[in-house]
């Protein structure tokens, strides 16, 4: 990322990481003994030798994160799909280039002239790329609308995305995700349904009937969305397997009821990604606009606020630094697109995803690391045209920890075995009772064939790692418990038990299970 001059650690980053070491540990940057690199080199080559690995790629590179020492290394410029430890690149270049502070603003503009309290025109929702704009953000607007005198709109609702260029998905992003809320339809005007920020989605609530082959009660949230139900959800035996599903059918918002849910169950919910995101938003304005008394005599349509229209509310979401959390702890694909769209928007005036991402190449090759091997063809690592060594991502990290934005950064990824969603994040049923717990802040990878984890290691002794694992081509989940003891050895913990790895836990939260299978983190 930059060839700028190397800047220090701010001093509270530095107090807060020094708090975290023991007493009489060895300081940061202590030389690796012949006898100790040797040893972490054998275990490591030991644990990569596991038969789980068999037949597939293998990439990896382990660092002194304060000397740039290479401790361990194997195959570190293969080029390999990072999925989603791409995301950390995504967030540096964005808090370098937006800065801590950028926010995204949505405004409600009149492009009409006003006698008293109705407008002779148009009213237009114009969304400014907030990939966190919910339902309450839009009725406190309409508020605003309302709290300004206007009454009466004696032309359409405009929804207008013109900040960025109108293409939804991303470059080879799977057709068959196109309902999955981890590929959203990407909008500069779309809406999110809770404060996991899963942008371009509605939630489908499910609850079961009062008797098994009732059907199942469904409601979608927001209410207001634009979407229609076929199919349906039956309620089973009591104690029976829930096998409801909600899928979209491409090119509309007609979502498709199957399976059941058992008898006595609690609600369930899925999240659906949704068509046409901006026309979505637009059509809870709408309704919110009525609950507050203001009359809309056109139709809702999509459309462009003309030069010189006047704004009457505006809402600004939270500054990015706030968001870096939601974005690499859950691993939020909506998120990376929206950085990588705004920031092609900002510092070109292009707000697609070829510019974003040409600007995140400029910015990896004035922090010096573009000569690495790599491709960045989106913001999440959804596509399987992206491509990305462990030198990179090592090279990243080390980098990462020289820059004014490294503690909002550092404190976002994930935290192992952190059982806290907030601070655990996609590792927080990983690693637990390990010598890795708390100390591996790191950002997951995985998708279909791939599985990989960046990040650091803060070891008891006072050393900090960097370190970078990533697993190509192999079938089902075999590499997770693999990687997870890779991590634990570099936290300190050797011996010949970690040669056998564990047998990784299943997941205990919905939102983890597509981490085992598909691209959500």
């Amino acid at each position: 990322m930059l060839t700028l001059p190397v800047r220090l650690l701010s001093v509270p980053l530095a107090v807060a990481l020094a708090a975290l070491l023991p007493a009489g540990s060895a300081p940061a940057g202590s030389p690796w003994t012949t006898a100790e690199a040797r040893s972490l080199g054998s275990d490591l080559d030991g644990l990569l030798a596991d038969v789980r690995l068999a037949g597939a790629q293998v990439s990896a590179l382990v660092t002194d994160a304060a000397t740039g020492e290479v401790l361990y290394q194997r195959s570190s410029g293969a080029l390999m799909l990072p999925a989603s430890t791409l995301k950390t690149v995504t967030a540096a270049a964005a808090l370098d280039l937006l800065g801590p502070g950028h926010r995204f603003t949505t405004e409600v503009l009149a492009a009409g002239p006003r006698t008293g309290g109705r407008i002779d025109g148009d009213l237009v929702l114009r969304g400014g790329g907030d990939p966190t704009l919910l339902p309450a953000d839009l009725d406190a607007l309409a508020a605003q609308v309302a709290g300004a005198g206007v009454t009466e709109v004696g032309g359409a609702l405009l929804a207008d995305a013109s900040r960025w260029d109108g293409v939804p998905l991303g470059p080879s992003w799977a057709w068959d995700d196109q309902a999955a809320y981890y590929s959203p339809q990407i909008s500069a005007l779309t809406l999110t349904t809770d404060t996991d920020y899963d942008p371009g989605t509605v939630r489908v609530v499910l609850t079961p009937g009062d008797a098994a082959g009732r059907p199942a009660t469904v409601r979608v949230v927001p209410a207001e969305a634009p979407v229609r139900f076929t199919g349906q959800v039956v309620t089973g035996a009591a104690g029976s397997a829930r096998t409801a599903a909600v899928d979209r059918t491409p090119g509309g918002n007609e979502l498709l009821l199957s399976g059941s849910v058992p008898a006595g169950g609690g609600a369930g919910e899925e999240w659906i990604a949704v068509d046409r995101p901006a026309l979505v938003a637009g059509a809870v304005f709408a309704a919110a606009l009525a609950r507050h008394g203001v009359t809309v005599r056109g139709q809702l349509a999509e459309g462009r606020a003309p030069a010189g229209a006047a704004v009457l509310a505006a809402h600004d979401s939270a500054p990015l630094a706030d968001l870096m959390a939601p974005f690499l702890k859950l691993s939020n694909n909506g998120i990376a697109e929206h950085l990588v769209k705004e920031i092609g928007k900002v510092r070109a005036e292009n707000g697609s995803w070829a510019s974003g991402t040409d600007q995140v190449r400029g910015f990896l090759q004035r922090a010096g690391l573009e000569p690495t091997e790599a491709r960045q063809v989106d913001g999440s690592g959804l596509s399987r045209h992206n491509l990305l060594t462990a030198g990179r991502l090592t090279a990243l990290l080390q980098f990462a920890r020289k820059q004014p934005w490294f503690d909002t950064w550092y404190r976002a990824l994930p935290v192992a075995g952190d059982a806290r969603r907030a601070v655990g994040g996609t590792l927080a049923n990983r690693m637990r009772g390990t010598a890795a717990e708390g100390r591996v802040h790191a950002k997951t990878g995985s998708m279909t064939g791939v599985d990989a984890l960046a990040g650091y290691v803060e070891r008891a002794d006072g050393r900090t790692l960097a370190f970078a694992v990533l697993v190509n081509n192999f079938n089902g989940t075999g590499p997770r418990p693999v990687i997870d003891a890779f991590a634990v050895r570099l936290a300190g913990d050797g011996g010949a038990a970690l040669r056998t790895a564990p047998a990784a836990p299943g997941p205990a939260r919905d939102w983890e299970t597509a981490c085992l299978t598909d691209a959500r983190c």
